[in-house]
């Protein structure tokens, strides 16, 4: 109505024609706005009569063209098919929904353009007559071809011609995609509420979030990872993972997978749709594929402005991320991060009432446990009293026993010798020193009623890998045919500083060990290595400090021990061994040389599925010594003159050593003890090479002596000849430039040739 015109006045012809025109068109925009929603809600029969849609109760021919406008202007897709179901008929709507163009789709079948799964009917049918010709609304799934899917709500129709005969079929499709996924999230949401509430485990808390995550977005692997950030990387602590996706490792570096760590250290989610096309994994893209990785989302976890983990989820395939996953995402990660605060809480709260009540309630225990901690401490107590006597006790007897051998058998060899250059002047002399010595080691062994074995150790760098594979043929005639011999040598292996004979008794006696374990069926033995490494934990587990360690171990297959057993392994003279067989001083003998040599023993076993004996040895830095180039060799190498001063309280000994070096050519100057030694070191006489024995009377030791006579003398070499002494007085196996031991007895051409070495060496 134009300004000025009331409603009552006269107007023109041609405005009252044009006032009719628009109301006949509003009419029949009203007539098609309810036909169309008649169509859509199921209440209105529907027809298609050359390419144009009627309805049963329409009476106007000439609107029927507009209605066909109108539903190609629709936003739900519409599709027309005949009864063979090929496509008659579809709107703009669903040419852009299914992605297709009329031309190519209209006389096609319905499943060329998408497949309808998970069909569920919304309304129960109505009457029977009109059952057959029109179905309730439905919710389902329509995949297209190229695979992509989406959530729908379909109404559908029949179609009739004028004379009422059905011809196909009408179906409004809405695309409820978004709407069915936010029911699912709304609906994860609540199921995980519900499910957390009843959880009181943080490692639970985080195992049902990354489920939720997972099976309501779809994804192949979601997963929860703690990060270091020294390597930059990623420890997995728990992870989900859709049926037939492969987990991830344990461990990963994230620099091997691009540049996305740094947006998390700076609290940014990173959302890559395709990981070829993003610049932040462009170039490690075929990595992430390789891990079924081709879109992921990473969601930082900080505390305290600090980066301390990562939520992840991964797909497979190329995903856009969209703005309500990540929400969603976020809303999962902030509930769960809730959760957690309050099992930790709860958890902080339930350790606090029960430390209040090994206050309250259990005083009377913790003064029980006290006890027992005392009466513990009291028998290691006696136990180390007991380990030190029989150490001292045995020690002295190895000591004199030794003197006693050498003895015997530097006369025996001085006979052969002059019985070979066929000197018989004297020899009597020498079968009464033999004679003396054995009736005092007759007597001695009188005394023997237990042994422990203290020797005095010649520590060298030795590499393990050549000390085992050199004694693999003696171990296995020893331990016979039915026992299967096995030796794994580490590569790279680390040397060791130790006495290698006395490291060759011992695995040999481990391997005895381990042969009578496995009797009477046999069984495999395996010798192996490895470098070890232990931390601050470790170590303190091992009595060990921190550090690098080369490990020896032999393993069996035999009956095992039982945790009692262990405990009493290494006790002197303990045996499980049958009475007769065995003395109980073999694995204390290894235990006691391990830790001299500043290692440590361990026993790993179980009854019925075998043991492994594990030495723990210092690593040496620096490389393995070489066979000893005179080792074996029994011609004696000549002197050039040179003077070497002999300190041996054992008067046998002393005069058959000084008549041993004069003969090839030394000079010899002797002393009985410490105090007359340091005497003649501290003249003005020529001295190039002091021999003493470690353990001398007088109140000086051979050690002593040594460090006294390096004073007046500089650089003096020292060659240390000893059966037994105090580890403490030699060094702790830690010998200075220019110092050697030999052990008591030792054969005279050995003592010659190394004296003529170090005179030799620089």
């Amino acid at each position: 109505m134009q300004p000025g015109m009331l409603a009552g006045h006269a107007t023109s012809p041609a405005e009252q024609r044009l006032v009719a025109e628009n109301a006949e068109l509003r009419a029949r925009l009203q007539e098609l706005e309810d036909t169309l929603h008649a169509i859509h809600s199921g209440d209105v029969d529907a027809l298609v009569v050359n390419n144009a849609i009627y309805t049963l109760d329409s009476a106007h021919a000439e609107t029927n063209q507009l209605r066909l406008d109108v539903l190609g202007q629709m936003e739900d897709a519409v599709f027309a098919f005949d009864n063979e179901g090929h496509v008659i008929y579809l709107n703009t709507a669903a040419e852009r929904l299914y992605e297709v163009q009329s031309s190519d789709v209209l006389g096609r079948r319905q499943e060329q353009v998408y497949v309808e799964i998970d069909r569920i009917e919304t309304a129960p049918p109505r009457a029977a007559a009109e059952r057959r010709r029109r179905r309730p609304g439905v919710l389902a799934t329509h995949r297209l071809p190229d695979g992509r899917s989406f959530h729908i709500e379909e109404i559908v129709s029949r179609l009739v011609d004028l004379n009422g005969r059905d011809f196909g079929s009408l179906a409004v499709i809405r695309d409820v995609t978004q709407r069915h996924r936010a029911e699912l999230r709304r609906d994860a949401l609540a199921r995980l509420a519900d499910r957390m509430r009843d959880l009181d485990d943080e490692s639970a808390v985080v195992r049902e979030a990354i489920r939720v995550l997972g099976e309501t977005l779809q994804a192949n692997r979601v997963g929860y990872a703690s990060i270091d950030h020294e390597a930059e990387s990623v420890v997995v602590d728990q992870e989900w993972n859709a049926s037939g996706a492969p987990a991830l490792a344990a461990t990963l570096k994230l620099r091997d997978y691009g540049s996305f760590v740094d947006s998390l250290k700076r609290n940014q989610i990173v959302r890559i749709a395709d990981v070829r096309q993003d610049e932040r994994t462009r170039d490690t893209a075929q990595a992430l594929i390789e891990r079924n990785a081709a879109s992921f989302v990473n969601v930082p976890v900080v505390e305290q402005q600090r980066l301390v983990a990562v939520l992840y989820l991964s797909h497979a395939e190329v995903r856009d991320w969209s703005r309500d996953d990540i929400a969603f995402i976020r809303e999962v990660a902030e509930r769960t991060r809730i959760v957690t605060e309050r099992v930790r809480s709860a958890a902080a709260l339930r350790e606090s009432e029960g430390k209040l009540r090994h206050a309250n309630e259990d005083l009377e225990a913790m003064v029980e446990a006290r006890t027992r901690e005392l009466m513990a401490a009291e028998d290691a107590l006696r136990q180390s009293q007991k380990m030190e006597a029989v150490g001292q006790l045995t020690g002295g007897i190895a000591h004199d026993f030794n003197n006693l051998l050498g003895s015997v058998s530097a006369s025996l060899q001085v006979l052969q010798a002059r019985l070979r250059q066929g000197k018989l002047d004297g020899i009597e002399r020498y079968i009464s020193m033999g004679q003396e010595s054995v009736k005092r080691a007759a007597a001695l062994t009188q005394r023997l009623l237990a042994f422990a074995r203290r020797q005095t150790l010649d520590p060298k760098p030795t590499d393990l890998n050549r000390l085992a594979a050199g004694l693999e043929d003696l171990i296995r005639r020893t331990v016979g045919p039915d026992v299967t011999v096995e030796v794994v040598g580490s590569g790279g292996l680390w040397a060791t500083r130790i006495d290698p004979s006395q490291l060759e008794n011992a695995l040999l006696n481990l391997c005895i060990n381990a042969r009578d374990a496995m009797l009477p069926r046999g069984g495999r033995l395996t010798i192996e290595t490895a470098n070890r490494w232990l931390d601050m934990r470790t170590a303190a587990e091992h009595q060990l400090t921190p550090g690098q360690y080369v490990s020896l171990s032999v393993t069996d297959t035999g009956v095992g021990m039982p945790a009692d057993v262990i405990q009493r392994i290494f006790d002197p003279f303990f045996t499980t061994k049958p009475l007769g067989q065995g003395t109980g001083l073999g694995l204390s003998m290894v235990y006691g040389f391990v830790r001299q040599s500043g290692g440590q023993v361990r026993v790993y076993s179980e009854v019925g599925q075998g043991t492994t004996m594990c030495l723990y040895l210092p690593r040496h830095l620096g490389p393995a010594d070489e066979e000893d180039p005179l080792a074996g060799n029994e011609a004696v190498v000549k002197g050039d003159g040179e003077t070497v001063l002999v300190i041996e309280d054992e008067k046998t000994i002393r005069l058959l050593i000084a008549e041993v070096l004069e003969e090839v050519g030394y000079e010899v100057l002797t002393a009985e003890d410490g105090v007359s030694g340091l005497r003649l070191l501290q003249s003005q006489r020529r001295i190039d090479l002091l021999v003493t024995d470690v353990g001398l009377p007088g109140g000086l030791n051979g050690r002593q002596v040594a460090d006294a006579g390096r004073v007046a003398r500089p650089g003096l070499k020292v060659l240390f000849i000893t059966g037994y002494a105090e580890n403490a007085a030699v060094g702790n196996g830690h010998l200075d430039h220019g110092m050697q031991i030999l052990t008591k007895p030792f054969d005279i051409n050995v003592l010659a040739n190394k004296v003529r070495e170090m005179m030799r060496s620089a």
